[in-house]
C-alpha cells in the first residue's frame, strides 16, 4: 500500500464516521496519479473502508467518455455510461462497481477529492436563497452548481462549470457546492482538504440564526404502546424493526400539519433512497388506540398507491417513528430523519428550505444506480435462524448470557444486551455491532431483582427495536451454603434474581407481546427461562438457588397456561453445569472454589478433585456449552406446539421420567 492511499483510508475514516457529514454509506474519497484514479466503490462504507474497496480506474479511458456517443434516453445513457465506467476499472477482478460520480472525481486537477453531504453545508444547498448566499458568503473561488439529475447529466455541467473557471482564473476551484446534494473540496494534501472543509464549517455556523436542540426526550406512554402495534400493521411481506424517537427539533415538526409541510418532501437523494419520497403525518394522538387505527388506514392506502409500506411516520404531539426490514437500515432512516430536520430548521436563515421538485424525485425512485447502491452498502447476510427476530437477553454481558447473546448475534438476531455491568454489557454490544451486519445489538443497564428498573429495560427495547419476539431470563445468580451458613439477607437477594425477575420480565415483556398479537394473531413468539437441573432435582447445601430454579418451573408451566392464548410460548431451558464459565471457573468466586470451602464434595481437598468429581457426573463426557442451550433455544423458538415445558440439556445428567 503506497503512502497515497494510506492518506485516501485515513482521510476516508475521518470524515465516513461522523454523521454529520456521511449518513447511510454515502459521500465518496478519491485519489489519483498522472495515469489512475482510486476511488470509493459504490455502496462501500467510508467509515470502514481499507485499500481492497477502491476502485482503479485508467484515467486515459475516463476522459474519453464525454466524446461518447451517448444516447438522449435517460435510461439507455445511464447504463452506457455504467458500462464504460466499468470498462476503464483497472482491477475488474475484484468484482467492485465504480460509483456514479467517478468521472466528477476525474474533472478536478487536484490530487485528492473528498465529496461528502454536510448537514450543515446542506442547509444551504437545500434553502431558497442557496446561490445568492453561496456566493455572497464564499466569494468567486467557489463554484455552485443548480441542481441536475445524478450521473451523466450532472457530470456534463459540472464540467462544463469548471472548464469555464479554469479559462477564467487558470486554476480549478477547490470547492464545488452542489444544490440540494452536498460539496467537492479538491486539493493535493489530505491536511488541505481538512482546512476546507473547517472554513466551510466556521462560515456557515457564522451565518446561522440558530442550532436545533437534537437531545433526545423520552418517549411518550402512548407512542411506546403503539409501537409494537405500528411494527405489526408495518411488517406486509416481512417483519420489520421500528424505533420512536423524539428531540425537540422533531417536536416542533410533529406540533401541526403546517409545520410538517416543511420537510414533507425530501431535500437530497440520498434522503429519498433510504426514507423514501412521502412520509406520513397522524393527526389522531388522542390515544394509543387512535394512533394505530389511523396508522393503519393511511398505511395501507400507501402500500396501495406505492406497493410498499410507508417509512416514516411523524405523529402529532407524540414524535416519528421509523420502520424497515434491518436494524442496520433503521440506523440510517434514524440519522436521515434528524438530518433533514435540521437541513429544514437550519435552512430557515438562508430564505427557507427548497426540497427536490416532483420531476426529480420521479428520476431518483427509477434510478437504478442508486439502488444498486442502497442495496450494496445495506449488505447481503444470508438469513439465520433468528434472522431480525428481536430478542432481550438479561445477564448477557459474560457467562451463558454472553455466549447465548453471539450465537443468537451470528443467526441474524437483533440483541437488546441487559445486564447490570455497564461495562462489560457496554464491550460485548460495540464488538457485536462492529461486525457490519443488517442487525444490531442495544446494551441496556438493568439491576432485574427492581421492577421499575426491568419495566425500564423492556420499554427502552421496544422504543429502539419495536417490539419484543424472544424474552430470555437468563440473569442469575447462585451462593452456596448450608443451612447453618446461609443468611436471610443471602437467599433474599437469590429468590429476587432467581425466582422474582423471572416474573417481572415475563410481566412487562408480556404486555408488549399482546400487543403484537392483536396486530398478528398468527405470530409467535417465546418467553424463555435459562433455568438449571437443579431446578429438576434437588441440590445438596444449595438449597437456595435450587428452591428458586424449582420455582422458576413453576411460573413457567403457569405463565404458559395463561399466555399460550396470545400465541406467546413459555418454556425452560435446563442446562447442565457449564464448567467453563465464569460461574464455575472464576477464581475466587467461582462454584468450585464455592463447592470446596462449603465442603460439599466430600474428601475434595482442592479444586481440580472438585471438577473431577462434576464431570464424571455427566454420561456425555462433557460440561455444557452455550452451543447446547442455543440449541435448544432454537428448539423452543421454531415449533408451535410445545409450551410450558423444561428442557433438560445436560448430557444425560438429568433424564426426566
Amino acid at each position: 500500500m503506497t503512502e497515497k492511499i494510506q492518506e485516501l483510508i485515513e482521510i476516508s475514516h475521518f470524515y465516513g464516521k461522523k454523521r454529520e457529514y456521511v449518513i447511510a454509506g454515502g459521500g465518496n474519497t478519491s485519489y489519483k496519479d498522472e495515469n489512475h484514479l482510486y476511488i470509493k466503490a459504490s455502496g462501500i462504507s467510508l467509515s470502514k473502508i481499507n485499500a481492497d474497496g477502491f476502485c482503479v480506474l485508467d484515467r486515459d479511458i475516463l476522459v474519453r467518455i464525454p466524446d461518447m456517443d451517448i444516447s438522449n434516453d435517460p435510461v439507455l445513457r445511464e447504463e452506457q455510461v455504467k458500462n464504460a465506467l466499468l470498462k476503464a476499472r483497472v482491477n475488474p477482478g475484484s468484482g467492485l462497481r465504480p460509483s456514479v460520480e467517478t468521472s466528477l472525481h476525474n474533472l478536478f486537477g487536484y490530487s485528492f477529492v473528498v465529496h461528502t453531504h454536510p448537514t450543515i453545508v446542506n442547509a444551504l444547498m437545500c434553502s431558497v436563497s442557496a446561490e445568492s448566499v453561496t456566493y455572497r458568503i464564499f466569494g468567486n473561488n467557489v463554484l455552485f452548481i443548480p441542481y441536475s439529475d445524478p450521473g451523466f447529466i450532472l457530470f456534463t455541467e459540472i464540467r462544463k462549470r469548471i472548464l469555464e473557471f479554469r479559462e477564467i482564473n487558470g486554476h480549478d476551484p477547490k470547492v464545488v457546492f452542489i444544490q440540494n446534494h452536498g460539496v467537492f473540496v479538491a486539493a493535493n494534501t489530505v491536511e488541505e482538504i481538512k482546512d476546507i472543509y473547517t472554513d466551510i464549517d466556521s462560515v456557515l455556523r457564522s451565518e446561522l440564526k440558530y442550532f436545533p436542540e437534537t437531545s433526545p426526550i423520552p418517549v411518550s406512554p402512548g407512542l411506546l404502546l403503539a409501537a409494537p402495534a405500528v411494527r405489526m400493521i408495518l411488517s406486509s411481506d416481512q417483519i420489520k424493526v421500528l424505533r420512536a424517537i423524539n428531540n425537540p427539533m422533531i417536536g416542533y415538526f410533529c406540533e401541526n400539519f403546517h409545520n410538517f409541510e416543511m420537510i414533507s418532501k425530501p431535500f437530497t437523494p440520498d434522503q429519498m433512497v433510504y426514507c423514501l419520497s412521502e412520509y406520513l403525518f397522524i393527526e389522531n394522538s388522542q390515544s394509543s388506540d387512535a394512533i394505530i387505527d389511523e396508522i393503519r388506514m393511511k398505511a395501507n392506502d400507501f402500500n396501495r398507491r406505492k406497493g410498499q409500506m410507508p417509512k416514516v411516520i411523524f405523529i402529532k404531539g407524540e414524535g416519528v417513528i421509523v420502520a424497515d426490514d434491518s436494524a442496520m437500515a433503521l440506523d440510517y432512516l434514524h440519522d436521515l430523519v434528524l438530518d433533514f430536520c435540521q437541513i429544514a430548521q437550519m435552512s430557515q436563515s438562508f430564505g427557507g428550505p427548497h426540497p427536490m421538485t416532483p420531476p426529480q424525485v420521479e428520476f431518483i425512485e427509477n434510478w437504478e444506480v442508486e439502488n444498486y447502491r442502497k442495496k450494496v452498502s445495506l449488505g447481503n447476510n444470508r438469513r439465520g435462524r433468528a434472522e431480525n427476530k428481536i430478542v432481550l437477553i438479561t445477564g448477557a454481558a459474560q457467562g451463558f448470557g454472553a455466549g447465548i447473546a453471539k450465537l443468537m448475534f451470528s443467526e441474524g438476531a437483533n440483541l437488546a444486551i441487559a445486564d447490570l455491568n455497564v461495562e462489560k454489557g457496554t464491550e460485548i454490544t460495540d464488538n457485536l455491532n462492529s461486525m457490519s451486519r443488517m442487525n444490531k445489538a442495544l446494551f441496556v443497564q438493568v439491576d432485574v431483582a427492581d421492577a421499575n428498573s426491568v419495566k425500564q429495560m423492556v420499554d427502552t427495547t421496544v422504543a429502539h427495536f419495536g417490539g419484543i419476539d424472544v424474552f430470555i431470563s437468563n440473569a442469575g445468580i447462585l451462593r452456596a451454603g448450608s443451612l447453618s451458613e446461609m443468611t436471610p439477607e443471602t437467599f433474599n437477594l437469590m429468590t429476587q434474581v432467581n425466582y422474582n425477575a423471572y416474573f417481572y420480565g415475563t410481566k412487562y415483556v408480556s404486555a408488549m407481546m399482546k400487543i403484537q398479537h392483536q396486530q398478528h394473531p398468527g405470530y409467535f413468539m417465546d418467553i424463555i427461562q435459562i433455568n438449571s437441573k437443579s431446578g429438576l432435582k434437588g441440590s445438596n447445601k444449595n438449597f437456595a438457588y435450587a428452591g428458586g430454579k424449582f420455582g422458576g418451573i413453576g411460573l413457567t408451566q403457569s405463565f404458559a397456561l395463561e399466555l399460550i392464548p396470545f400465541n406467546i410460548k413459555v418454556n425452560a431451558i435446563c442446562p447442565g453445569n457449564f464448567f467453563d464459565g465464569p460461574l464455575w471457573s472464576d477464581t475466587e468466586n467461582g462454584l468450585f472454589v464455592q463447592y470446596l470451602k462449603a465442603g460439599k464434595i466430600p474428601g475434595a481437598k482442592t479444586v481440580e478433585d472438585v471438577k473431577r468429581y462434576y464431570e464424571k457426573q455427566v454420561p456425555a463426557g462433557r460440561g455444557c456449552t452455550e452451543a447446547d442451550v442455543v440449541k435448544a433455544i432454537y428448539y423452543t423458538m421454531e415449533q408451535e406446539y410445545e409450551t410450558g415445558q423444561a428442557i433438560p440439556v445436560t448430557g444425560g445428567q438429568e433424564m426426566l421420567s
